[in-house]
């Protein structure tokens, strides 16, 4: 499966963004799919999970981002407010499915201070 995100771009502290990621099979719900993040000099880390309508979300953006899927688009979403410097990587979107992560290829969210 092909993931394709799109939606990051520079915006100071405190706006918005909405990420968006679009997959090239079929969604299903208990398909377990996610946002992570890099940041130069760091390792990948988890942003937020979602599965069968269960999310799951890292302690430092609880709050201020939502995950959510629209399986009839194919298409999973991350809405990101109130958004800090420390928030500033490169974002992937992956989908678990057969024992295996799929990953995007990334979109950069710059957040200027």
């Amino acid at each position: 499966v092909q993931l394709q995100a799109s939606g990051g771009g520079l915006v100071q502290t405190g706006e918005s963004l909405r990420l968006s990621c679009v997959a090239s099979e079929t969604m299903f719900s208990v398909d377990v799919m996610g946002w992570y993040r890099q940041a130069p000099g760091n390792q990948r880390e988890l942003v937020a999970l979602i599965t069968s309508g269960a999310t799951k979300y890292a302690d430092s953006v609880k709050g201020r981002f939502t995950v959510s899927r629209d399986n009839a688009k194919n298409t999973l979403y991350l809405q990101m407010i109130s958004l800090k410097p420390d928030d500033t990587a490169v974002y992937y979107c992956g989908l678990f499915r057969s024992g295996t992560w799929n990953w995007g290829q990334g979109t950069q969210v710059t957040v200027s201070s």
